[in-house]
């Protein structure tokens, strides 16, 4: 194939005055002059913000696929508290449904229900939901539900409650998130999903009522979430 010589000799002309322009532009005599300008004060605080913007366009790229495995990690550490191995032979991360819970009060419209199967039938299941009104700001909490509606497991996955009294929710810092396991909507009247300050059947702390009170009314509403769709999660 010949190649028609103009447009390369063109091309090169064009690059050599690009080149012969930069030149000029760089020379230290015209940066002097150019550097009083707003123009160009303006133009380099743009070039500067352009290069910045591309290099955490660059490094989001790059770490997006590291942080989401991290977080899926941390996921499927809290699903293993809450639903033991022997319960399932599934990949819960992967095997879930979508549920309606805007009527619930449990922080989201819509809430993914990740399932625990064994030989293809669902033996529990296991979802995140919100006390949206704890003392300091919302409680996020991870349950563990088996098919007859009976608690395998509550933990909290992050909160802002005071140090050293409302943070005894957490099971490194107290047993008290334990008191959930085994209770369950059939076994409990609902004047009983309460602390003791307020009759019902849980524990409150000293001088942080509020937060116990809070994570057990959301939790109360998230088993009645379950059995409102149990039909469809338990026979997906």
């Amino acid at each position: 194939m010949i190649i028609d010589p103009v447009p390369t000799e063109s091309l090169k002309e064009k690059i050599a005055a690009y080149r012969a322009f930069l030149k000029n532009w760089l020379e230290p005599s015209n940066l002097a002059r150019l550097r009083p300008k707003l123009e160009f004060q303006t133009g380099i605080l743009a070039g500067f913000a352009l290069l910045a913007s591309v290099l955490l366009g660059v490094t989001n790229c790059s770490t997006q696929g590291t942080i989401q495995q991290r977080l899926d990690e941390d996921l499927q550490n809290s699903l293993e508290e809450v639903v033991s191995a022997d319960l399932h032979d599934n990949d819960m991360l992967h095997d879930t449904l979508t549920i309606p819970s805007a009527g619930y009060n449990i922080g989201a419209a819509e809430t993914t229900v990740y399932l625990a199967k064994k030989s293809g039938n669902v033996t529990a299941v296991c979802f995140k939901f919100t006390a949206p009104d704890g003392y300091s700001g919302a409680i996020n909490m991870i349950m563990g539900i088996d098919r007859d509606g009976n608690i395998l497991g509550v933990r909290v996955l992050s909160h802002k409650e005071t140090p050293g009294l409302g943070d005894k929710i957490e099971v490194a810092k107290s047993n008290w998130i334990l008191s959930f396991v085994g209770r369950s909507l059939d076994n409990l009247a609902p004047e009983k999903w309460a602390v003791k300050k307020d009759g019902g059947e849980f524990d409150q702390f000293a001088g942080a009522t509020i937060t116990p009170r809070k994570s057990v009314q959301a939790t109360h509403r998230g088993l009645q979430l379950f059995k409102a769709h149990q039909a469809q999660l338990i026979n997906p």
